[in-house]
């Protein structure tokens, strides 16, 4: 489901909470994903690229700076471009931002500077369980990491506290920031074809352990309300993160591709709908009843404007 647009992916959060940790887990258990980096580690030695660069696809590196004040964004856009043209192609650029880096202002930077050699895919926020400070990016998180869950004393009020900041964010409970890549990223299809088959976009594999994640599974011969679908988008339910498929809006087929905080539509040829929905902590019968109900009301002659929007 790549297309010629490289995903680029915000790993935030306080000094010591697990971001390197992140990126290097991502880097050795991405079966096969290509992966760049570029890191902003604020002090003269770049201790964070040194840790990265014998793993990384390809790497950029921002230091004696942080990435959303002291950088231009001309420059971040220059440097983005460069990891979106390296051949082969990357499948994902993660920035991992200096501790000290604004969440809100990292986010508003990448956007800037979008063009269409990459696009902004969603902000993951890295949260040290231990000494946790919960005013630091969480309102705009799409993903929350909490990291060093299992030596955190009181969890479930650490996950209440979290939901009091963003009630939707999916959050993932993690040691040693082990998570799935599958939640950010598909493996690559390297081999060309003309529509990836609903079986292949199910393709999972696991070589160890982690924090389990939901898929939910939506299919429908029932045209879809481009309104309503994109209402649910918005209000979307608690925990999801990736949704991945085919959109059959009656009139056009879409296939569609939403992490976190990025919606991307691309026309495709005639079929069903067929979703899969990826996240934690969701109630799948309630996503279920939710996507049901795009279905019950034929769409007005406006209905697609919301979607076009956010066609490539």
């Amino acid at each position: 489901m790549t297309t010629g647009s490289v995903p680029v992916l915000a790993v935030a959060g306080h000094l010591g909470a697990g971001k390197t940790t992140l990126l290097n887990h991502l880097l050795r258990n991405g079966r096969g994903v290509r992966i760049g980096a570029l890191v902003n580690d604020f002090g003269a030695v770049n201790i964070d690229a040194m840790l990265v660069a014998g793993q990384v696809d390809a790497m950029a590196s921002l230091s004696n700076g942080c990435i959303c004040c002291a950088v231009d964004n001309d420059e971040v856009g220059e440097m983005l471009g460069k990891l979106a043209a390296v051949k082969p192609r990357l499948d994902l650029i993660v920035v991992e931002a200096s501790g000290v880096a604004e969440p809100a202002s990292l986010a508003r930077t990448l956007v800037v500077a979008d063009d269409p050699r990459f696009h902004y895919a969603g902000l993951v926020l890295v949260l040290d369980g231990l000494q946790p400070d919960l005013s630091h990016g969480l309102p705009i998180a799409d993903l929350v990491v909490l990291n060093k869950a299992s030596s955190c004393t009181d969890i479930e009020g650490l996950l209440a506290r979290i939901r009091e900041f963003n009630p939707r964010v999916p959050v993932l409970p993690t040691d040693f920031a082990r998570i799935d890549p599958q939640l950010l990223i598909d493996p690559p299809e390297r081999a060309p074809q003309a529509q990836l088959s609903f079986d292949e976009l199910l393709y999972e594999q696991h070589d160890h352990a982690h924090p389990e994640y939901q898929s939910v599974v939506f299919r429908t011969d029932a045209a879809v309300n481009p309104r309503l679908f994109m209402e649910f988008l918005r209000d979307r339910p608690v925990g999801l993160y990736r949704a991945k498929g085919f959109v059959d809006f009656g009139a056009e087929r879409f296939l569609l591709q939403l992490v976190g905080g990025s919606l991307r539509f691309e026309r495709r040829r005639s079929g069903p709908t067929e979703l899969v929905l990826i996240g934690t902590g969701m109630d799948p019968s309630a996503v279920e009843a939710a996507l049901q109900r795009c279905t019950t009301e034929p769409a007005d002659g406006n209905a697609m404007l919301g979607v076009l929007k956010y066609v490539v």
